[in-house]
């Protein structure tokens, strides 16, 4: 148990080095892109210099990414079938869906992390660690499980758009139903279990 829980933790820190790479690069990047744009700007219209203009957007990019932060993540154990949450999504949907129970958790960043279950009509079920983001209404998956109970870092480590409109809305569910209120987190993390259990939504209408 010591050993998974190791490997679990390695798993969990090479997925957070890899977050912060993408969103150091990314960030750069779309600075220099639109210093760049700034640039060309005040070489045609003469009211601003190119350093000045990169200055101030620097300064707004770095208050922007101190406004909010990512807690570490720590990658739970395998759900087991006795722990897992059925919930509804949509009368179309065409795969079923459960949270684990012993994965929930209300970070201290704001972040609601669970592992989510997917099984098809065919029997296959897929499993992945993700988070929803009330706030920004977003969704993150940070790893996949194997097989062999392990876990592995998701290919797209970002935040996505929750999607409401999609056939398997399986976030835009958990967010409208159980989740979220208002742009924050509705209640504590006993409130969203109990919500799950019982099948008590925040939203009745978004069910169709």
């Amino acid at each position: 148990m010591a050993s998974a829980a190791g490997d679990a933790n390695e798993i969990a820190l090479e997925c957070q080095v890899s977050a912060l790479t993408h969103a150091r690069h990314y960030g750069k990047r779309a600075i220099a892109t639109t210093a760049s744009m700034l640039a060309i700007a005040a070489i045609l219209t003469g009211t601003a210099t190119a350093a000045s203009e990169k200055d101030r957007l620097d300064e707004l990019f770095n208050d922007e990414s101190k406004s909010w932060s990512e807690i570490a993540v720590q990658l739970p154990a395998p759900p087991q079938p006795a722990n897992l949450l059925p919930f509804d999504v949509s009368n179309v949907a065409t795969q079923k869906f459960a949270v684990d129970a012993k994965s929930l958790d209300v970070g201290s960043d704001g972040v609601i992390r669970f592992t989510l279950v997917a099984i098809s009509t065919s029997g296959a079920r897929n499993v992945s660690y993700q988070g929803i983001r009330c706030a920004a209404n977003e969704h993150k998956i940070y790893a996949l499980g194997q097989a062999d109970g392990t876990w592995s870092c998701a290919r797209r480590d970002q935040w996505d758009p929750i999607i409401n409109n999609a056939m398997n809305r399986q976030q835009a569910a958990l967010a409208g139903d159980y989740f979220c209120r208002g742009g924050g987190v509705a209640g504590k993390l006993p409130d969203m279990l109990r919500r799950l259990r019982q099948r008590e939504v925040l939203n009745k209408d978004l069910l169709n």
